[in-house]
């Protein structure tokens, strides 16, 4: 096996402002995987805050030699070899999983969700997600977003209150609450929480952060809705502690590794009864459609991270009403465009 890789600057429609900091692009590598001409195609959207950027990424990948593989169905050992190579670089590891499920979608000529085994008709109404503004411009990306039947809103910084009553001055769709570790006491937290219970708010991503698990817990206590962990997890081996803090966790493909690890951090989560939520990154339609072959298996996806630019070098999965639609073509699906 062949692999191959090159830089893109995904551009954002707005800029996207969070907790940790405002962008208005974000770099990716787009990778290739061929072998005996058929080609797979993968993605990595690296993070700062998991010690990954564009650079690291390159570096890993360099050091990737899948020349000693013959057959690309040996997913276990292949990808045994890849995370063995050195720790962390998980967005670069997914990046090589994603290249290789593709891959052997297409040899096998079915879509990946029949590979396995799960059924297109149950994935899940995405949320669109809106970022930190001012409200002139909260209100245009409510507006805009009219076709998304659930939002998820990015909180934490001084101006909470202000963004979620400019929100539901226009709608009263379900919104889901990502404060991104922005409030950093337990009291700031629940005060925080109890209000949005009121303003129709369904759940809260990661209000406190992530070396701060004791909080949460004394939070979760005493609030109504239910807690997700996004930055308290990345991998499997996070899931298992998370149970006394949290009644849920976000994975993501560019935190874990890619779609073989997210289906054991699934089944992990379920065998202790938490929900489990798919999200993303700012990613092409690459990332995204490969975290919406998997999506039947889950309570909530946030897959809209190719809605959020203005670039796009593939096309994959589609939405409508809020609902993923999955591409039938082998593999993920995905087509080309750049």
């Amino acid at each position: 096996m062949i692999l191959r890789y090159h830089t893109f600057e995904l551009k954002l429609k707005y800029p996207f402002k969070i907790t940790r900091g405002v962008r208005t692009s974000n770099w990716v590598v787009l990778i290739e995987i061929e072998h005996d001409g058929t080609i797979g195609y993968g993605e990595a959207s690296p993070s700062p805050r998991y010690g990954e950027n564009i650079e690291t990424v390159q570096n890993f990948l360099n050091k990737v030699d899948l020349s000693k593989f013959n057959d690309p169905f040996n997913l276990e050992e292949i990808l045994n070899y890849v995370d063995s190579i050195e720790p962390g670089n998980t967005s670069a590891k997914a990046g090589i999983d994603i290249a290789l499920h593709d891959l052997v979608g297409k040899l096998l000529n079915i879509p990946l969700y029949k590979f396995l085994g799960l059924n297109k008709e149950k994935t899940p109404i995405t949320s669109f997600t809106i970022g930190i503004d001012e409200p002139a411009m909260i209100e245009r990306k409510v507006r805009e977003a009219e076709e998304y039947p659930i939002l998820k809103v990015k909180l934490g910084l001084e101006n909470d209150e202000e963004i979620i009553k400019t929100i539901r001055k226009i709608t009263d769709k379900p919104i889901r609450v990502d404060a991104n570790e922005g409030w950093k006491t337990k009291e700031v937290a629940l005060e925080k929480i109890k209000w949005l219970q009121d303003e129709g708010v369904e759940f809260v991503e990661q209000p406190m952060p992530a070396d701060d698990l004791d909080s949460v817990a004394w939070v979760r206590d005493k609030v109504d809705i239910p807690i997700i962990a996004d930055e308290n997890c990345i991998r499997l081996y996070d899931v298992p502690i998370l149970g006394k803090a949290y009644d849920g966790i976000n994975i993501k493909l560019m935190k874990c590794t890619g779609i073989r690890e997210a289906i054991k951090m699934i089944n992990t989560a379920r065998a202790m009864k938490m929900k489990v939520m798919l999200g993303c990154m700012i990613e092409s339609s690459v990332g995204i459609t490969a975290g919406a072959q998997i999506s039947p298996l889950v309570d909530f996806a946030d897959l809209d991270g190719n809605l959020l630019i203005t670039n796009d070098p593939f096309e994959g999965v589609k939405v409508k009403n809020g609902k993923l639609i999955l591409p039938d073509e082998p593999g993920l699906g995905v087509k080309k465009l750049i």
